[in-house]
């Protein structure tokens, strides 16, 4: 039985009339849609560790993805951008900056009450960046 070529424009009765009922596509040529898993994260972060320098296309090509989920993947979950033709994370904004002080600060606060027990309660996770923005009403703002 003949599949249909998603491709070619032949009307459902064409189809019928050659006593094709299928409803299956037939097979496209290209490469299938892929999911952007944690691993294949790893492994690009790897590689630009390695070589700061290395182009997304050098990138797709050693690991068999496509350019663009590759550039996709530098900039949003490695939160990373070109700059003079090596890869770098993104700068820090003011806000950004402040938080990891404090953070930092309390720490070592922390560091320096308990010293012995710092490390056996102290918990680490994966780079998770997550944000929280709760808005202000307008009176409040003004205060």
């Amino acid at each position: 039985m003949h599949h249909r070529n998603p491709c070619q424009k032949l009307s459902w009765v064409a189809y019928f009339k050659r006593r094709d009922f299928s409803t299956c596509d037939a097979p496209r040529p290209g490469r299938s849609k892929a999911v952007t898993t944690p691993e294949i994260i790893d492994q690009i972060h790897e590689l630009i560790l390695e070589d700061g320098r290395i182009s997304a296309k050098s990138i797709a090509e050693q690991l068999g993805i496509s350019r663009e989920r590759v550039g996709s993947t530098i900039h949003e979950d490695l939160d990373m951008r070109k700059l003079s033709a090596k890869w770098v994370p993104k700068c820090l904004n003011a806000d950004q900056k402040r938080q990891r002080c404090q953070s930092s600060e309390q720490l070592l606060e922390f560091f320096r009450r308990e010293p012995n027990n710092f490390l056996s309660r102290l918990v680490t996770m994966d780079k998770t960046c997550l944000y929280h923005y709760d808005p202000e009403i307008k009176q409040q703002s003004k205060e």
